[in-house]
């Protein structure tokens, strides 16, 4: 018995030996790996909020949810981005065309505002008569109080180059610049050399003027008058931006409407490139009157918000007042509105939003085909479930102190009280006819080629040269306008969100 335990104690013994030897011997076990430093805050508040708001989340790879699942992994793709802009363009979808990002959000809420950095001269760039590569600028309007006020430049003039080079663009067969010149229009201070068309050539006059870019505010009411025509009267209204804090001017402008007794109305949004959606719920509201309450448009967001908004939420629907002050609403049961192909956004709102209720004739020409919304997202963690969407001042005045970066991302689409929303390739006209070159009239005047067009319907008499045939050559046809040299001015800006959850 004592020999069998002394066997025992030796097995024991040997194999603990060897135990111990085998764990001496075995690698040691792998580390953890060393945390990736975040480069960029700032990228990180770009994808998490892109990936928390942009309508088109689910759809994009790079904005998976599960990409943020590992920090060193999430980290590591952030700091491939040496830039938020290369980050922002690699987390936005194909079918976006208006989503943006903004290094400073004082520029994106003056913009709102109507205030931008402009010598004044509101133009659209178009192919002249010869064709080809060439691009010539038609002068629409002037800004009041501008540097080309001041210096005497008219709608209707037309300039071919600038600092004495000739403009040109090469386009695909979409009609997409692929290359230009175009960037010439960018500086505060440049030269631009006009032109005259003769026998279907674009010659020099030998005018040149130099202007010089201002910070001025522009209201967006460009003009209101009522024309008395064969028994008629008829409010004419050119509205050139939803801008939210003129709401009241435009109230008071139709104010006037209703004292002058008008019996027809002409909205002209030729060169309205969108804003606020509450203004153009207000501009809605106060064409008719007869639907407050009811639904004027609704709202689709992504996967993630369909599921935490319910319908009132959703619903934007028709007012009567402005913070308490009576709309003067005129209560028709049709309306004439100019669209062209600078039309976009809020305009396109307003005329799809009216047309379930009353009859809306669309002169000009086919709208650009922005359907969707958007809202400003700063770096604010603070707002619970609504994140980085602002809100109200305390959103901006909360953000993150160590940058100014905002985003203006496409959050969702809009669709009328019949359910109609997909306009992306643009609303078309009722009546079709684009400006020309050799026939753009003076805005208000009621021989100007649209509107005598409206007043023609209107009447039922023909203004004179409201229908003339122009030479295809003539017609202008957008490549760019001034809109795309003014920060931000074709954002729409989806200001009636609430955070009311």
């Amino acid at each position: 018995m004592k020999n069998l335990n002394l066997n025992w104690i030796i097995v024991i013994f040997v194999s603990s030996l060897f135990i111990g030897c085998s764990k001496d011997d075995s690698p040691d076990p792998t580390p953890d790996p060393e945390p990736v430093v975040l480069e960029s805050e700032i990228n990180k508040f770009v994808w998490d909020a892109m990936n928390l708001w942009y309508l088109w989340q689910d759809e994009v790879e790079n904005l998976d949810d599960d990409l943020s699942g590992d920090q060193n992994s999430f980290f590591t793709f952030l700091n491939k981005y040496g830039t938020p802009e290369g980050l922002f363009e690699d987390i936005t979808s194909d079918k976006d065309r208006f989503s943006t990002i903004v290094p400073d959000y004082d520029i994106l809420f003056n913009s709102f505002s109507g205030v931008a950095k402009t010598n004044g001269i509101e133009f659209v760039l178009t192919r002249p008569p010869e064709g080809g590569t060439k691009v010539i600028g038609i002068v629409r309007y002037i800004v009041n109080g501008s540097d080309a006020e001041a210096k005497g430049i008219k709608r209707g003039d037309i300039f071919y180059a600038v600092n004495g080079t000739e403009l040109f663009a090469e386009t695909d067969a979409n009609g997409r610049i692929t290359n230009s010149n175009l960037s010439l229009l960018n500086p505060d201070t440049y030269t631009l050399n006009f032109a005259t068309i003769e026998n279907d050539q674009t010659t020099s006059n030998g005018v040149n003027v130099e202007l010089v870019k201002g910070v001025l505010t522009e209201n967006p009411i460009h003009i209101s008058k009522t024309l008395d025509i064969e028994g008629k009267k008829i409010g004419y209204l050119m509205y050139n931006q939803f801008t939210r804090n003129f709401d009241n001017q435009l109230n008071d402008a139709f104010s006037e409407f209703k004292s002058n007794g008008i019996t027809d109305l002409v909205v002209d949004l030729r060169y309205n490139p969108g804003g606020s959606v509450l203004s153009a719920t207000r501009l809605g509201s106060l064409i008719t009157g007869q639907f407050s309450g009811q639904l004027f448009s609704e709202q689709s967001w992504n996967t993630k918000w369909n599921e935490v908004f319910n319908s009132e939420d959703l619903e934007n629907t028709f007012v009567s007042d402005i913070d308490g002050t009576p709309l003067n609403s005129l209560n028709l049961s049709k309306v004439y509105i100019i669209a062209t192909d600078d039309s976009a956004s809020a305009s396109e709102l307003v005329i799809n939003s009216l047309r379930p209720y009353i009859d809306v004739i669309h002169i000009g020409d086919r709208t650009v085909g922005k359907n969707e919304f958007s809202i400003t997202l700063v770096d604010n963690t603070s707002q619970g479930i609504y994140k980085y969407a602002v809100i109200n001042d305390a959103s901006v005045s909360n953000a993150n102190p160590n940058h100014k970066y905002a985003l203006q991302p496409l959050v969702g689409t809009n669709k009328n009280a019949n359910g109609f929303s997909e306009f992306t390739n643009g609303l078309e006209p009722d009546i079709s006819q684009k400006e020309a070159l050799s026939n753009l009239g003076v805005l208000g005047d009621q021989n100007e080629p649209l509107l005598a067009i409206a007043i023609q319907q209107i009447t039922g008499i023909a203004a004179k040269r409201s229908l003339e045939a122009y030479d295809e050559r003539y017609q202008i046809n957008t490549l760019k306008s001034s809109t795309d040299y003014k920060p931000y001015r074709r954002i729409s800006n989806y200001d009636v969100f609430k955070g009311n959850k």
